[in-house]
């Protein structure tokens, strides 16, 4: 029987076919580009309980950001050093940074990236409000990101040195210098090349080793949703102080024409989307109050006449405001010189306007009530010797001839009114 089964077997495996290979299991991306703040931990506490819900094996963040709010990049390595999927951070595509904030949620991923021709490092505190701290609150600030550096790089094994002058001395490094310094695990040309890369990799999460098999797993993208993706455009700097500016422009068209509505609506809306981005934003809150008289000189030119001395104080007092707006020294968080010069340009053009048309106004001619009576041209309808009536802008005024009597249907000029009587002349030259 033995026999038998033996020169058999080899027939039945022909007819059966191997085992079908089990399929690997997927791997799960986000991106998230832009400032950290509420939104950006928002995203990622959601992507990773997907990934961890829908059983996917890992899950790939990729990351290209100018740096953010601290409490919301704690908030974020938090979740990574908790994570039970294996998190791994690709700073990424191709001229993409990781700094400041983004330094630390780099360093606490399981398995850290970075595509060619991008950049780590920066990651000293930068104080949010405006304004300078004393030395020793500084002090204490600087100590505390550099000892929750060097805590993270340890705990992930990496270089806790370097993650300590990143934050004492913002320091930087390219991706090939990362990978020398032992920053990051190493250099991926794409998401496909990175699976690649660290298939068979082993890591260590909070439910024990995990060992990756990423080489032909399928990518799950997270998708972020309308309201998500709207709140991260309104919380780039750019977009905040837009809103701003429409938001006051706005209510001061409301409160200059009670009664618009439209204006008003849009400047309250407007105001509250800024505000909302300032809280995830490092704001100067003397480049708001700069911005804010600048825009109050401008006002004051319309009631005021200073020859364009208020004009020229208002778009002076904008400009360095909006150059002080964000306290920060990426420039990912400044508002860009392209955002701001056209802005204050409209800005500074528009009341020009208004106070041109409202000198030209004062010095033009009346064209109705008494005074726009002065100087028109009407027809005698009954003849003045002196007393007669006269037809003007539609209207029949009684009206006494200066000069000499005046025969029925001759143009006569009016120059002046005593009561409900006009004064007229012959007209002369027509």
């Amino acid at each position: 029987m033995k026999r038998f089964l033996i020169s058999v077997l080899p027939f039945v495996l022909v007819v059966l076919g191997p085992a079908p290979a089990r399929a690997a299991e997927p791997v799960a991306l986000i991106q998230i580009d832009g400032v950290i703040s509420p939104v950006t931990v928002r995203l990622v506490s959601m992507a990773i309980d997907r990934a961890q819900a829908e059983k996917a094996q890992a899950l790939i963040i990729q990351l290209d950001t100018p740096g953010g709010l601290e409490r919301s990049m704690r908030s974020i390595v938090q979740r990574e050093l908790n994570a039970e999927v294996p998190v791994i951070v690709f700073v990424g595509p191709t001229g993409a940074r990781a700094a400041s904030a983004g330094v630390f949620i780099t360093m606490a991923a399981h398995v850290a990236a970075m595509a060619p021709a991008t950049n780590i490092g920066a990651a000293h505190p930068v104080a949010v409000g405006g304004g300078q701290m004393d030395k020793v609150s500084a002090k204490k600030i600087e100590n505390d990101a550099a000892a929750f550096a060097r805590t993270i790089a340890t705990e992930r094994g990496r270089n806790a040195e370097w993650a300590e002058k990143a934050v004492r001395a913002s320091v930087s490094a390219t991706e090939r210098e990362a990978v020398k310094l032992k920053v990051v695990d190493l250099i991926a040309d794409n998401i496909a090349d990175l699976l690649v890369k660290i298939d068979g990799k082993t890591v260590k999460t909070v439910k024990g080793p995990v060992t990756l098999r990423t080489a032909d797993a399928p990518i799950k993208k997270v998708e972020i949703g309308f309201r998500d993706r709207f709140l991260m455009i309104i919380t780039d700097p750019n977009i905040a102080y837009i809103l701003m500016m429409i938001g006051m422009l706005g209510i001061f068209f409301e409160l200059s024409n009670p009664g618009v509505i439209l204006p008003g609506v849009l400047g309250g809306i407007s105001l509250l989307l800024a505000f909302f981005a300032f809280q995830t934003l490092p704001i100067n809150y003397a480049g708001v109050l700069l911005i804010v008289f600048g825009v109050i000189l401008l006002i004051a030119e319309i009631k005021v006449v200073s020859h364009g001395i208020l004009s020229i104080g208002g778009i002076i007092s904008m400009l360095l405001g909006s150059i002080m707006l964000f306290d920060a020294p990426e420039a990912g968080i400044r508002v860009s010189w392209w955002v701001i010069l056209p802005t204050v340009g409209t800005t500074a053009a528009f009341f020009a306007f208004a106070v041109t048309a409202g000198v030209r106004a004062l010095f033009q001619k009346p064209t109705t009530g008494y005074s726009g009576l002065i100087g028109q041209v009407a027809v005698a309808r009954s003849p003045l010797d002196p007393a007669g009536e006269v037809f003007v802008q539609g209207e029949r005024w009684r009206a006494v001839a200066e000069g000499g009597a005046v025969a029925e249907g001759e143009p006569v000029t009016v120059t002046g009114i005593d009561g409900l009587t006009l004064k007229v002349t012959k007209a002369t030259g027509l």
